[in-house]
C-alpha cells in the first residue's frame, strides 16, 4: 500500500474549511499533490515531513491561490517540476470563452501567474516514485481542475469534499461541466476520496450521488422561484433561495446561481435579457 501523509495548512476559512490538504505520497521518493498557500510555516511542514527525501514531482489539481501559490516555492527547493492541467484559465469551453471575452469575470481567489513546467491530459498515466497515477480532468470547480487516481483511491481536489460542496463561479467555473464530471467519477469503483479540504470521504459513491442530487434539487429551486416571480436577477434568486446564507456569503451563492442559469440557458430552458449576465434578468423559456 502506498503512503500517503495529509498536512493540513492553517489556512482556515469560510472556503477552505479547516484549511487545504496537502498529500506527500510514496516511501523513498515522494509525489506532492497540491503545496497550497504560500505559508512559510506551511512550507516548513513540507520540508519537515519531506525529511530530505527526493520529490518527482508537484502536482497541482487547479489554480486556485490556497492550492497552487506554494508550488514554485516549493519547486525551487526540491528540484521538483510543476505538473497540472495548465494555466488558470486553461480547460475553458467555448461558452465560457465566449462569456470571457463578452466580460464576466469571476476569479475568486485564481492564481494568475500559475505557469507549470508540464501540462497534463485527461486519461494520462504518471509513472513518478514508483507509483502509477491517472490523470482524470474533471472541470466544473475550475475549467483545470483534475483529480488523480492511485488506485481505487482518487485523490479529488476541490472535486469533491465531504464537508461541503463546491463553488462553481463561472467563467472560470461551469455547472454543465461540473455534472458532468460528477457523473464521469460515477463510472468507477472507488474505495476512498481524499479531498483538498476536510476528511477523507470514506462512502464516494452515495456522496457523488448526493452532489449530483443537491444541484439537480437547487436547480429545481431556481426554476420555480423563476416560475413564481418572474423575470430575476442571479442575487433576485439567490436572496430567495440561501435564505439562510450568511450575508457575507450571499456573493459566492449568487455566483452558483449565475452558473446554475448559464447551464439552464445552454439547455433553452431560460433566456436572458440582454446585458452583463451578473447582472440581467432570467425568464423561463
Amino acid at each position: 500500500m502506498t503512503p500517503i501523509q495529509t498536512l493540513r495548512a492553517t489556512n482556515p476559512g469560510p472556503f477552505t474549511g479547516t484549511g487545504t490538504n496537502t498529500y506527500l505520497l510514496g516511501r523513498d521518493a515522494l509525489v506532492i499533490v497540491d503545496p497550497g498557500p504560500d505559508l512559510p510555516a506551511h512550507l516548513h511542514a513540507i520540508q519537515t515531513a519531506r525529511a530530505g527525501r527526493p520529490v518527482a514531482a508537484i502536482l497541482v489539481t487547479h489554480a486556485h491561490l490556497d492550492h497552487s501559490a506554494l508550488a514554485p516555492h516549493l519547486s525551487r527547493l526540491t528540484k521538483a517540476p510543476i505538473l497540472a492541467f495548465g494555466a488558470a484559465t486553461a480547460g475553458f469551453s467555448p461558452l465560457m470563452q465566449s462569456l470571457a471575452a463578452e466580460g464576466l469575470t469571476g476569479g475568486e481567489g485564481s492564481d494568475m501567474a500559475f505557469a507549470p513546467d508540464l501540462t497534463l491530459t485527461d486519461g494520462q498515466v504518471l509513472r513518478l516514485a514508483d507509483l502509477e497515477l491517472h490523470v482524470i480532468h474533471t472541470p466544473g470547480h475550475m475549467a483545470n481542475h483534475i483529480s488523480l487516481a492511485l488506485g481505487d483511491t482518487l485523490l479529488s481536489g476541490d472535486h469533491v469534499m465531504g464537508w461541503s460542496t463546491s463553488i462553481v463561479s463561472p467563467p472560470e467555473g461551469d455547472m454543465g461541466a461540473y455534472m458532468a464530471s460528477l457523473r464521469k467519477l460515477q463510472d468507477r469503483s472507488w474505495q476512498r476520496f481524499l479531498p483538498g479540504h476536510g476528511d477523507p470521504v470514506e462512502a464516494p459513491t452515495a456522496r457523488l450521488s448526493d452532489l449530483i442530487a443537491h444541484r439537480q434539487n437547487r436547480e429545481g429551486q431556481i426554476i420555480a422561484c423563476l416560475a413564481s416571480l418572474g423575470p430575476s436577477t442571479p442575487e433576485d434568486l439567490a436572496r430567495r433561495i440561501y435564505i439562510t446564507t450568511p450575508p457575507a456569503l450571499l456573493p459566492a451563492a449568487t455566483r452558483n446561481v449565475l452558473a446554475h442559469l448559464i447551464d439552464l440557458q445552454a439547455r433553452a430552458v431560460v433566456t436572458s435579457e440582454p446585458g452583463p449576465l451578473a447582472q440581467t434578468r432570467f425568464r423561463i423559456t
